[in-house]
């Protein structure tokens, strides 16, 4: 099958994939009289729905009315950011020019050859707009793979009419005054204690011989913390809904999560809505500092794009301060674009804050080497078996060092 009939065959895709594969034609006022380009550009529903503002409709508008010389046909598709780049990578030839993706998949399509990459006066606008730490998370062997338009971390909601600013700076501190819940059981989450007494994920993020090295008496030092927290009764493990039941319920006063909860959040505590980096927590005697897993979301570009100068111009858009400033007001969607975060009434906005701060002071950067995928599972399985009893003081040694191992092993022999 060749491309262009790989393309269109794309087009026509279900609409669990493709938004009704709708065609939009927005050369602006050109009247058709500049050089047809068709652009495939595919984005989370949200950023498409009218209840949203059609926030992904809106910029490519703006931009072809920018673009005069180009009369533009948009085919949007439905992609989470987790997702898109698995699709890409499959099948880079059938897949949008642009998109958007979590930057910890960078490696699943720069192992397929479908992602470009920014050079020239492109890198040099990307890097003049984000800071180093974002770029970091969009660079691979020196090379610069899409366009920040978000960090893409968790911090935490509390309850200003229960804790003060000072008060949540400690974890104990909030545990004695009020009541928190954690995604204990989540992978994502958990590893931020290990983190806090010196473990490590494949050395600096990115040396994958070195493995990981969450086995030593400091990790089975964070397990012991571990089991004695979860049996703190003002304590809940966060899971199926439960954090956000009981902020409603006001049974809870703290829990961890990221901007996606901000609104349900912001419904449910009104104007004693606080927001704030990671605090620490005390082990042995000593303040340990909790760190996040962060990373970004970015926009990128398909490789194998029939139509490339307007698929990197139009990425550069969406990850412009313009269009970031839109995702804020229309989806509170965090921006990272330095100029915005200069803005007063951004820079004020207490969750901007907490996102940005937690980014820059508490947390570490996501690997995205492929041994990554070890991980995941033997965290989570920690947490629950602390939940459930099966880890307890008694073999807290073995089961940590279990975990380590796994941690270290494909599941092969």
């Amino acid at each position: 099958m060749n491309k262009k009939r790989k393309r269109l065959l794309a087009a026509a895709m279900s609409a669990a994939f493709l938004l009704g594969a709708t065609g939009c034609s927005a050369g602006g006022s050109t009247s058709g009289s500049g050089e047809k380009v068709r652009l495939m550009v595919w984005s989370p529903s949200e950023d498409q729905s009218k209840d949203s503002g059609e926030w992904l409709q809106t910029c490519c508008k703006n931009f072809a009315a920018q673009h005069p010389e180009w009369d533009i046909t948009f085919v949007y598709g439905v992609a989470d950011e987790a997702t898109a780049a698995a699709t890409v990578a499959q099948d880079p030839e059938a897949s949008a020019d642009v998109f958007m993706y979590a930057n910890d998949n960078i490696t699943v399509m720069t192992d397929a050859q479908a992602l470009a990459r920014f050079g020239g006066k492109y890198e040099e606008q990307i890097r003049s707009t984000n800071s180093d730490a974002l770029l970091n998370s969009v660079t691979l062997d020196g090379s610069l793979y899409g366009i920040p338009y978000t960090t893409n971390t968790w911090y935490m909601y509390y309850d200003t009419s229960v804790y003060t600013a000072e008060d949540v700076k400690s974890l104990d501190t909030m545990l004695d005054k009020g009541a928190i819940s954690f995604p204990f059981t989540n992978s994502w989450y958990l590893p931020s204690f290990y983190f806090g007494n010196g473990c490590t994920l494949f050395g600096d993020g990115t040396q994958e011989e070195l493995g990981c090295d969450f086995g030593g008496d400091n990790a089975v030092e964070v397990t012991d913390y571990l089991i004695d927290l979860v049996h703190n009764p003002n304590f809940v493990v966060d899971a199926d809904g439960a954090g956000m039941a009981g902020l409603r319920d006001g049974s809870l006063h703290a829990l961890f999560s990221g901007s996606w909860d901000y609104g349900s959040v912001k419904e449910i505590l009104g104007d004693n809505l606080g927001a704030a980096a990671l605090p620490t927590y005390e082990l042995n005697g000593a303040e340990k500092q909790m760190y996040a897993y962060a990373g970004s979301k970015a926009i990128g570009v398909n490789s194998h794009s029939e139509y490339m100068v307007p698929a990197v111009e139009l990425a550069i858009y969406l990850g412009s301060a313009e269009a970031q400033e839109l995702h804020y007001d229309l989806r509170s969607v965090i921006p990272c674009n330095t100029d915005l975060l200069a803005q007063e009434n951004i820079a004020a906005d207490p969750v901007v804050i907490a996102q940005n701060d937690t980014f820059d002071r508490t947390s570490i950067l996501q690997p995205f080497v492929s041994a990554m995928g070890n991980v995941w599972d033997p965290v989570a399985n920690m947490g629950k078996a602390i939940r459930d009893g099966s880890t307890n003081h008694e073999n807290a040694a073995e089961q940590t060092m279990g975990m380590n191992n796994a941690m270290n092993s494909n599941g092969i022999g």
